[in-house]
Order: C-alpha cells, then sequence, then structure tokens
C-alpha cells in the first residue's frame, strides 16, 4: 500500500470548504479507498482528520483467466503454478498460449527431433526463445522439460583436414589454428606421416571449444570420422589449460574411444625449448586442477622435465614448432 499525506489528498479539492474536503475524505473512507494511518495523528480541525492514509488498491479480477488455466489449455501444461500466481500468469500469459496453440495443433510435430533454435521459432516465432529468452522459465513454470520438446543442442562445426577417408586411421586434435595449418600444409605436401605416425584426419579443436564440439561428433563429421576403431591423438600448448583440455576431453568420452596424447610431438616441443633463450611466463587465471593421466603417457624423465617448466610459471607454446619440425 502508498502512505499519502492529507495535504496530497486534497490537492484537488483545495479550493473547497472544510466541510466539503471533510465528506470527499468520508467518502473515500467508506468505499474503502483509503484508511487512516493512526499514529500520524489528527489535523486538529473539527471534525478531525488524520494527517496521513494508506492507499488500497483495488483487487484485481482474475476470475477469467482462472478458468482459461482450468478448461483450456492442453494436458501437458501443468496449471498448478500459474493458479497460485494468476498475477504472473497475465504476464506470462501471450508465451503460454502459443505453447498451448502448438501442442493442440502440431503436437505430432514433437515426433521428430529438431536443434533448440528451429523449435524455439516453430512454437514462439522467436528462434532464441529457449536459449536467451524467457523461454526456460516458462516451461518451467509449465512443468514441461526441455527433452518433452526433443530438441537437441548445435555445437559449432568442428573444422578437419581429411587426407584420407581409409578406416581405421588416426585422426589428431589440434588445440591452435597455426598448427592446424602447418600440418595440413605439410599432409597436402604429399606427406603422410608427422612425427612418424600416419595421420589420417587433421581436426582443429579451438582450445576449449573442441568440449562442446565433440557433444555433436557424430553430426560434425563423416561417418568414416566416427569408426570406433579409429586411433584419436591430442596435442595442445605445454601449459596447464591445455593440459587441462585434453584430460577433460580424454575423462569425457573414455566410455567410446581411448583418447592419447600425441606424445612425439609434446617431445619434439620439449627438445625444442631446451635450445631456446627462454620460455614464455604462463598466462594469467589458468585452471591448475590437472592430474597425472596426462604424464602418464610419458617417460619418468620427459615427465620431470615437463613439470619443471609448469613449477616455473613457464609454458611452450604449440608455435613453436612448425613445417619443418614435422
Amino acid at each position: 500500500m502508498k502512505r499519502i499525506s492529507l495535504e496530497e489528498l486534497l490537492k484537488s479539492h483545495i479550493r473547497n470548504s472544510y466541510e466539503q474536503q471533510y465528506q470527499f475524505v468520508i467518502n473515500l473512507l467508506e468505499q474503502k479507498k483509503i484508511k487512516p494511518v493512526r499514529s500520524s495523528g489528527t489535523n486538529g480541525k473539527s471534525p478531525a482528520l488524520y494527517r496521513s492514509y494508506w492507499i488500497i488498491e483495488a483487487k484485481k479480477d482474475y476470475s477469467a483467466l482462472e478458468e482459461e488455466l482450468k478448461y483450456r489449455l492442453h494436458p501437458m501444461i501443468s496449471v498448478d503454478y500459474y493458479l497460485s500466481h494468476l498475477e504472473n500468469y497475465e504476464k506470462d500469459r501471450e508465451f503460454v498460449l502459443l505453447l498451448n496453440h502448438y501442442l493442440r495443433n502440431n503436437l505430432k510435430m514433437l515426433s521428430y527431433q529438431e536443434s533448440v533454435n528451429e523449435r524455439s521459432f516453430e512454437i514462439w516465432n522467436r528462434e532464441k526463445f529457449l536459449t536467451k529468452e524467457q523461454g526456460k522459465r516458462i516451461l518451467k513454470c509449465c512443468n514441461l522439460n526441455m527433452e518433452e520438446l526433443n530438441v537437441y543442442n548445435t555445437a559449432e562445426p568442428l573444422s578437419y583436414y581429411s587426407h584420407t577417408r581409409l578406416t581405421p586411421q588416426s585422426l589428431l586434435i589440434l588445440e591452435n589454428k597455426d598448427t592446424f595449418y602447418s600440418m595440413r600444409r605439410h599432409l597436402l605436401e604429399g606427406k603422410s606421416k608427422i612425427f612418424g605416425e600416419e595421420i589420417g584426419t587433421l581436426i582443429y579443436g579451438a582450445g576449449k571449444r573442441i568440449l562442446k564440439s565433440f557433444e555433436d561428433f557424430d553430426f560434425c563429421v563423416e561417418p568414416y570420422m566416427a569408426e570406433i576403431e579409429n586411433r584419436i591423438l591430442y596435442f595442445g600448448d605445454l601449459d596447464y589449460e591445455g593440459i587441462g583440455i585434453y584430460e577433460k576431453l580424454a575423462n569425457s568420452y573414455r566410455s567410446r574411444w581411448k583418447i592419447l596424447p600425441f606424445v612425439q610431438a609434446y617431445e619434439k616441443m620439449l627438445e625444442k625449448a631446451e635450445q631456446t633463450a627462454g620460455l614464455p611466463e604462463t598466462k594469467e587465471k589458468q585452471n591448475r586442477n590437472i592430474s597425472e593421466h596426462f604424464f602418464s603417457y610419458f617417460s619418468i624423465e620427459k615427465e620431470k622435465q615437463m613439470k619443471e617448466i609448469l613449477e616455473k610459471e613457464k609454458y611452450i607454446p604449440q608455435e613453436i614448432l612448425n613445417i619443418a619440425d614435422f
């Protein structure tokens, strides 16, 4: 309730006599549009009026909305939340009714899986409604989930170069773009091996983005790349972040593939690092939460070398290698 002073209340009746002003206030009290703030005291006149009043807001009639919720919505839409929060239903009604219309007229479309943005546009005529607008909240209020809409998320398509489609083959994931292009050029020049390893396909991982891209691996690649007998190698910067990306990737998909670090490439990085004047400082705010999984593929000597570099807050970028090294 909003509080108002007697002076504000009488502002539009300032030219009236006190008797008329008094009657105006009494009429408002009788109509239950205001009630006195008794602690404010009276104005000292006769008959007396209180110095302040609470403005009583009229209760909104939601009976039509209540009836709509109870009798007009599709059975898949739970109305429990909105029946208890009719003011919220009034705000969300446009979107709930669009969902209702879709379920009543296009329910069979849910048997076809679509991307989140496609389904979002199909229901609400807004492709980002489910991802960046109120869509998820509306679904929650209706006690529906994304699975019931039969949708899938889309990742950025994988960038890759296929040197051969023969299987089984070795696929090499590269963290950085420069190394991807250099190794691609190497293969295009007619070579088939990189550091003694026969490589059939190069995949540009784009740092952490590979973790999301691999969720849709089967959608993003040609069938030969998804063959279960293929060998998958990973090669990135020798720093906490690069190792962390590898370990997350290997752990997330261990039930399908055994993803291995490209040992020969990391060893070549170490060899070249010994010949450099100095290594760059580790980038700030890197997540140092790595395990021993990555190091377990290397000899004790190489493991020690790598850990010493990291402990000195240094790192080796992939770009230490170039086409002349492969």
